[in-house]
């Protein structure tokens, strides 16, 4: 390994209060050090209470190891143009009246897309709403919302320096989207993506809300005992297709906010390609992934059953494109989400 090769893998990491890369930002120290498969270096920041030096840190190690060599072991110092005492966190940034975690048993059932909906289908209806992409691994709000170039930028907010979320159909959001290259996967531990979810939740600028929805990842993770035993939830709310698979992991996941341990009220059942609806025949129904298996264990549950969203062609090229359907007020499909924002 040489230090060039250090450099350039640097190259793809951005910092996300300017957007630019760690080198072009002059964060990087003339301090390389490599003897073998052992590298160290320093990056600087301007404040030692910088919102995104974890991210930033474990970003630069990933891209070492990405680009460089898989294997290396790599030691990154953190160095401060300007210190500054500790400032007291005795209250995190999240005022959020209702905080609701979205969950599905397994991937693939559109959990994302019904989030991205109701969050926008409740801000239609007047109220504040911030939405967190806690989906580490496959984040995908910031393509959703349109969002993919913008990059959160870091404001200061009673002596504290925050992560101001991005705001977008009027919806406050956050995802570690924003912080990663999107073409490359995060392999990230149990507990570091933990960790990188309560930052966006404690160093954001997030503001008065009255729903804080979060899009979780699929199945059960570190990442959810986190979130269950950081915040006071409302609820849950457990999307799932009509399909038998996905029914036996939708029962699972409701199995997890009712145990004892956890005790999060499971607050509905959202039943996702409820059936397909052809444009051209809108009042044709085919169930192409079963019969109502959704309400059949809504009701063995005694859970409500909130909606039941087709599977419509507007409804995932409204998503590709950025702009979700609920922002099409007169769309059959966004008065579906409509109607789940007001029974919940």
């Amino acid at each position: 390994m040489y230090p060039n090769q250090i450099i350039d893998a640097l190259r793809h990491v951005r910092y996300p209060g300017t957007g630019k890369d760690l080198i072009e930002s002059g964060m990087l120290e003339d301090d390389i050090r490599i003897s073998g498969l052992a590298v160290s270096f320093s990056l600087i920041f301007e404040k030692d209470n910088d919102p995104f030096m974890k991210s930033v840190l474990k970003a630069a190690e990933v891209a070492v190891q990405t680009y460089v060599d898989a294997n290396a072991a790599i030691t990154i110092h953190p160095k401060f143009r300007k210190q500054q005492a500790p400032t007291p966190q005795t209250d995190r940034s999240l005022h959020a009246k209702h905080i609701i975690a979205i969950h599905s048993g397994k991937g693939g059932v559109g959990k994302s897309t019904v989030a991205a909906n109701l969050a926008v289908a409740l801000a239609n209806r007047g109220n504040k709403v911030g939405l967190l992409d806690a989906d580490i691994h496959g984040p995908s709000m910031p393509k959703m919302f349109h969002t993919e170039d913008c990059r959160p930028v870091s404001v200061e907010v009673n002596g504290r320096d925050l992560i101001e979320p991005i705001e977008q159909y009027g919806v406050k959001m956050l995802s570690i989207g924003f912080f990663v290259d999107p073409a490359n996967a995060v392999v990230w531990r149990g507990g570091l993506a933990s960790n990188a979810v309560k930052q966006l939740i404690d160093d954001a600028n997030w503001g008065e809300l009255d729903y804080f929805l979060i899009d979780l990842p699929p199945g059960t993770s570190d990442i959810h005992l986190t979130l269950v035993s950081a915040l006071q939830l409302t609820g849950a709310i457990v999307v799932t297709t009509p399909q038998d698979v996905a029914l036996v992991d939708a029962r699972k996941g409701i199995d997890l906010f009712r145990n004892e341990k956890v005790n999060v009220p499971v607050l509905g059942i959202i039943e996702n390609m409820s059936w397909f609806t052809p444009a051209e025949l809108p009042e044709n129904k085919y169930y192409l992934f079963g019969h109502d298996g959704g309400k059949r264990l809504a009701e063995e549950l005694n859970i409500p059953l909130l909606g039941q969203v087709p599977l419509v062609q507007s409804v995932r090229e409204a998503g590709d494109n950025g702009t979700p359907i609920a922002l099409q007020t007169g769309h059959p499909a966004a008065q579906i989400f409509d109607n789940i924002a007001q029974k919940l």
